[in-house]
């Protein structure tokens, strides 16, 4: 379109084009302006809490940018006097009532409101402070929660409900007391939480930060009898740099061994190496599954994040998850399992120790599936994050390390490895190794542009030999549900599905760097391709290390000792922590009311059961004879509301039933009968 058509407006005295911009902070970012903002994110709803992007718009006064659509002709500026003083007080206000801990917050070198309340010249805080010393939520194995250090900016509300669908945070109560919560005040590891930490990555403070590892690595570093050996992600070496002034997706593979070398680790391999082999795992049961009838589409079981979410609300999909661990959990497994002949130790004195750009993998090196007469195969997590504040702890000049390399053989690699670190990777690392495998014919053109791309749900037809391959590649839980609605009502006709609960993939992990900037994800993305390039090799049937690995120790490709080592199971997690909530207690011989109000239940009604047998408690003065609980699931979903009174299970409960029910026991117990029973009865419908 010709410029001199386009509608403009002027910002701060500039003419701006109008090129389809969602709002005037847009526009103004557009114009080289920086606007300071805390709520505002382009892949999240609009909220304009925190009223820092205001901005003066001639004729209709202060305006908020985020919150304001762009018009032709409108002049707008966003630095006045007024303004200026406006985000001060702002900022002093928040300042008042918010921990001021900051030298030892780990947000301290990025935390938002630090570096506005610079930005804008807050010397002192005018303003006394109301906070009242909230307890530090650390229940979670991936994440802590700091509520003394919440702003209220909702950021983290609206991540984990619109881009991951699941809502395990949100606010709770009003005025001063207003506060981000998990539901009914329970900590973040007792609730539906998948431990992805995208909360923490949009968090401006440090109210949500990465659960660090760093002390406990650093213990067994010290420790003469242990041998520690690291492995390090695919997508930590377009991350790293960013903590040290490079520029996303730049590599920097050889300079994160030089600094590992010099803090003491024995070993230092690459994960790429176990992505190699998930990739000839996960290929041949996919292969297996497509041509013996097996259960399709088969889902990849990568990421820890998707299979927590998947075992929480998606159960019964549970037989189309890949059985294959993550490229994590069977490095973890492999290494405890070769290296105590290989380095003349026990298996309890070897340590492994992960740098992954995922929080979640803290969460799935915990999981007892993943561990042998309670020693983990992973002993320890450790974010990019973290891998930089031991790099910066240690005293090393980045910039100045001179690149080392991995040790062999668990340090060799193929481009199909590396590329898991992208969405869409797993999938066309796969498609590099069924190809061959199929055709019996060599791959030349490795590269499968078709399941590349940055959308959150992507779809792809390939032909494989005649065989017409249906794909999916999705990133972020929310489009995760929607792929997995489709397979659960039998409407899907996919084969393979790839998920990956952070946007973008692993290269947008929690665990990586904080940025703010647009672009990030996608340079990080580029950077691995590009890595994938540089190598000779491309697909993981080429590695030589791998097929050594099997001819000398792991026998056939999917057979017996790959199988034990290499590949897990699942299971349900309907029920979360502490599953019912005490809304009414009485003596020890109360009679047990409880109803689900998890999320088909609550849909159903079980919300007016529960209020209808209180009320029927207070009506009667039966309050001192009852227990009455909200549950979270019995796992009877096709029957809810679900109700359970002393043992008995009241299928598509009404409040009327369920009052039939518990009085009908409590006219039993008055006849000298027994109210209850411990084993579960069922009332007819």
């Amino acid at each position: 379109m010709n410029t001199l058509t386009q509608p403009t407006l002027t910002i701060d005295g500039r003419t701006v084009a109008i090129e389809g911009e969602r709002n005037l902070l847009e526009l103004v970012r557009k114009a080289e302006i920086d606007l300071p903002t805390f709520c505002y994110h382009s892949e999240l709803s609009v909220y304009g809490a925190c009223r820092l992007c205001l901005v003066q718009v001639e004729g209709r006064g202060i305006m908020g940018a985020c919150s304001t659509l762009p018009e032709a002709g409108l002049k707008v500026q966003t630095t006045t006097p007024e303004i200026r003083e406006i985000r001060r007080i702002a900022v002093e206000l928040l300042l008042a009532n918010h921990d001021q801990s900051c030298p030892t917050c780990s947000r301290s070198t990025n935390c938002q409101l630090q570096s506005l309340a610079q930005r804008l010249g807050v010397k002192k805080v005018r303003f006394k402070s109301v906070l009242q010393p909230a307890p530090i939520d650390e229940s979670s194995p991936s994440l802590v929660r700091d509520p003394n250090k919440c702003v209220l900016c909702g950021d983290c509300v609206r991540m984990c409900w619109e881009i991951q669908g699941i809502g395990a945070i949100d606010f709770a109560h009003r005025g001063h007391e207003a506060c981000v919560q998990p539901a009914f005040g329970k900590q973040l590891g007792e609730v539906e939480c998948v431990n992805c930490g995208q909360c923490a990555s949009v968090c401006p403070t440090g109210a949500l930060t990465v659960k660090s590892e760093v002390d406990a690595v650093w213990a067994m570093l010290a420790d003469p009898t242990k041998k520690v050996v690291v492995q390090i992600a695919p997508a930590v070496r377009v991350g790293l740099g960013e903590c040290f002034g490079r520029k996303p997706g730049e590599i920097t593979t050889g300079q994160i061994v030089a600094a590992l070398k010099f803090m003491g680790f024995d070993q230092i391999y690459d994960t790429s190496f176990a992505a190699d082999l998930t990739v000839l795992e996960e290929g041949t049961e996919f292969l297996h599954r497509k041509t013996q009838g097996g259960t399709l589409p088969m889902f990849t079981s990568c990421c820890p994040g998707w299979v927590k979410y998947a075992e929480q609300y998606f159960p019964e999909l549970l037989p189309n998850l890949s059985t294959c661990r993550s490229p994590q959990a069977m490095f973890g497994s492999l290494l405890k399992t070769m290296l105590p002949d290989q380095l003349k130790v026990e298996r309890k004195d070897i340590k492994v120790v992960s740098i992954m750009p995922c929080t979640a993998k803290k969460f799935e090196a915990q999981r007892p599936e993943f561990a042998v007469d309670g020693d983990p195969d992973v002993d320890h997590v450790l974010t990019t994050q973290e891998l930089a504040h031991m790099i910066q702890s240690s005293g090393l000049i980045f910039d100045t390390l001179q690149p080392e390399s991995f040790d062999m053989p668990f340090g060799f690699y193929t481009g199909a490895g590396v590329i898991f670190g992208n969405s869409g990777g797993v999938t066309e690392a796969v498609l590099r190794y069924a190809a061959e495998k199929v055709t019996g014919k060599k791959l030349e053109q490795v590269e499968f542009q078709q399941v590349r791309g940055d959308s959150g749900l992507r779809e792809a037809t390939i032909d494989v030999n005649g065989t017409q391959l249906k794909l999916a590649i999705v990133h972020g839980l929310r489009n995760a549900r929607v792929v997995a609605e489709q397979v659960r009502a039998g409407k899907s006709q996919y084969d393979l599905i790839e998920v990956m609960a952070c946007p973008g993939g692993c290269v947008g992990g929690a665990g990586q760097p904080v940025s703010t900037a647009s672009n990030t994800r996608a340079l990080r993305t580029k950077g691995l391709y590009n890595a994938d390039k540089m190598l000779q090799l491309h697909k993981s049937q080429d590695n030589v290390f791998i097929t050594e690995c099997y001819e000398r120790f792991l026998g056939e490709i999917g057979g017996e000792k790959a199988h034990h080592l290499l590949h897990t199971h699942y299971q349900s997690r309907r029920r979360i922590a502490d599953e019912s909530l005490p809304l009414m207690q009485a003596g020890e011989d109360r009679h047990k009311v409880s109803v689900c109000l998890g999320t088909n239940c609550f849909l159903k009604g079980s919300q007016d059961v529960l209020n209808g047998v209180l009320r029927h408690a207070e009506q009667s003065g039966m309050e001192n004879r009852l227990d009455v609980r909200a549950g979270f699931c019995f796992e009877k979903c096709e029957t809810g509301p679900t109700v359970m009174i002393d043992g008995v299970h009241v299928p598509h409960g009404t409040a009327a039933k369920a009052i039939e029910v518990l009085d009908a026991h409590i006219e039993s117990d008055s006849q000298g009968q027994t109210g209850g029973t411990d084993s579960e009865r069922i009332v007819p419908r």
